[in-house]
């Protein structure tokens, strides 16, 4: 029963196209929230790419050919800022794959977030405020990277005029 919820996770992961928060795993599957988090471990155990993000899980598709990948270098201070940063990108098209720092000690620090639209947006900030949670970029003086999916150059380009109008942007 435990390793066929475990395969049936494992294929629920792999055919949706937005994270399932363990959560919700643990109420289709009838157990406990702890019981998917060692569900998720051993399958991470066995090779599956599994990732966490505020979102939930989610299995990582290869990338398809069409999708355009950049990445934005940025700096700014306070939940306002983060908030504003990221829906400039959605708005205009683009979906937030992560943030990364590049800390002095640790090296590069990267961590999902999956943000495709204004839904994902709002529920980041709100659980980032309900756990007074800090970002990421306060351990780099509010410089950070991220990675962005872009449909085009074109939207890519406009992304850059408005963070860059809204000083977010740090250029080279």
């Amino acid at each position: 029963m435990t390793e066929r919820r475990r395969k049936n996770i494992m294929d629920l992961l792999k055919d949706c196209d937005e994270p399932i928060t363990g959560s919700d795993l643990a109420k289709k599957f009838n157990v406990s929230r702890q019981v998917i988090v060692q569900d998720i471990a051993v399958l991470r155990a066995k090779g599956i790419n599994i990732m966490a993000t505020s979102n939930g899980y989610y299995i990582p598709k290869p990338s398809e050919n069409h999708k355009n990948i950049e990445t934005i270098m940025c700096k700014h201070k306070g939940y306002e800022s983060i908030e504003e940063e990221l829906k400039t990108v959605v708005d205009m098209g683009g979906k937030v794959l992560d943030v990364i720092v590049m800390h002095p000690v640790y090296g590069e620090i990267r961590c999902p977030l999956m943000i495709n639209s204004r839904y994902d947006l709002n529920r980041f900030i709100e659980k980032v405020k309900k756990e007074k949670a800090e970002p990421l970029a306060s351990l780099t003086g509010g410089e950070h990277i991220h990675t962005i999916e872009v449909p085009n150059k074109k939207v890519y380009e406009i992304i850059l005029k408005k963070l860059k109008e809204k000083g977010y942007l740090i250029e080279d």
